[in-house]
């Protein structure tokens, strides 16, 4: 989702006087909030996964009198292309896919090494086919209300005048994604004596991972396990005030990422070669293991090496690195 930002962005630099509306899953409105590209915010009502086809031709119908132009489809599964051909939208673009011929009028092929990276296949769904990528592409940003991030803040008991380094232990992808809990506390209790503030962040899913760290940090009360405790806006907020943040590939990643934080990111079973952080102060941890890259959920070898032979030391220094550059240190 913030990835598509670029995309949106683009739109705007090349077509004056668009207007952008979004279909999504609800939970990713308050990140579109944030976008000011985009006009409307659409809720899908269909989960992921699911054909709901009465609830998609309901939608479908709902926006046939918003008149659209074009719709830019930017999954690739068949399901996805449903909704803008029952709305009746005349030009409908997208990449091959799913067999949605029909659906998707306007189909391109993808050439994956023309375009190797997630948000260059996004913008060129808005260019010609055949069209040259841009060399430079827009760089998401999202809009923060400061007073609400310190209101947030407040709330949730953390100090405004003291050095926060958030913590994105988790990865709805799979095991496979995430650095070791040990590492993180290890990582934690380093800037915990240096009387900084740690917030671990997450969604439910990763508490079993945040409570190890937070149990590992007990010692120290400015450890503050945040994990399914905030709301996404909540979170978007607290990136924003980090004075670093250090991260698995995930989701919260590019926020912070479009947020301009200090960044940090470890990488292992996937690449930065396809999703890399895209703000300029942002510091990559690749692994130099032989099976990495493996793009898999779970280790398909049972070692978890490409995280586990990362060490803290590694990740601290290119910490410093940049707290140092930011003048944060």
């Amino acid at each position: 989702m913030v990835m598509s930002q670029a995309l949106y962005s683009y739109l705007k630099q090349t077509r004056p006087g668009v207007a952008i509306d979004v279909l999504a899953p609800a939970w990713s409105g308050p990140l579109l909030q944030r976008m000011p590209e985009v006009r409307n915010a659409i809720s899908m009502p269909v989960g992921h996964g699911e054909l709901g086809l009465g609830r998609r031709w309901r939608l479908a119908r709902g926006l046939r009198a918003r008149a659209y132009d074009q719709a830019i489809v930017l999954p690739n599964s068949l399901k996805s292309a449903l909704v803008p051909f029952f709305a009746g939208i005349p030009r409908r673009t997208g990449w091959r896919g799913e067999q949605r011929y029909g659906l998707v009028n306007d189909l391109r092929v993808l050439d994956e090494q023309a375009l190797p990276l997630m948000v260059q296949r996004f913008v060129a769904l808005a260019q010609a086919p055949g069209e040259l990528i841009p060399r430079e592409l827009p760089v998401a940003r999202l809009a923060v209300d400061d007073e609400r991030a310190r209101a947030c803040l407040e709330r949730l008991g953390l100090d405004a005048d003291r050095p926060l380094l958030a913590l994105c232990p988790g990865a709805e992808f799979g095991s496979a994604k995430r650095w070791p809990a040990d590492y993180f506390a290890q990582l934690a209790e380093r800037y915990l004596e240096r009387d900084w503030q740690v917030a671990l962040l997450g969604s439910a899913n990763d508490r079993p991972v945040t409570a190890a760290i937070r149990q590992q940090c007990e010692p120290y009360s400015a450890c503050f396990d945040l994990a399914g405790h905030t709301e996404l806006a909540e979170a978007v907020d607290l990136l924003s005030l980090a004075t670093a943040v250090v991260s698995n590939d995930s989701g919260l990643m590019h926020i912070a990422a479009a947020l301009d934080r200090p960044l940090v990111v470890v990488y292992g079973a996937t690449s930065p070669g396809f999703t890399p952080p895209r703000n300029h102060n942002a510091a990559i941890v690749t692994s130099d293991i032989e099976c990495a890259p493996c793009f898999q959920r779970e280790c398909p070898l049972g070692h978890h090496g490409c995280m586990r032979y990362t060490p803290m030391g590694r990740v601290a220094n290119e910490l410093e690195g940049l707290l140092a550059r930011s003048g944060s240190g």
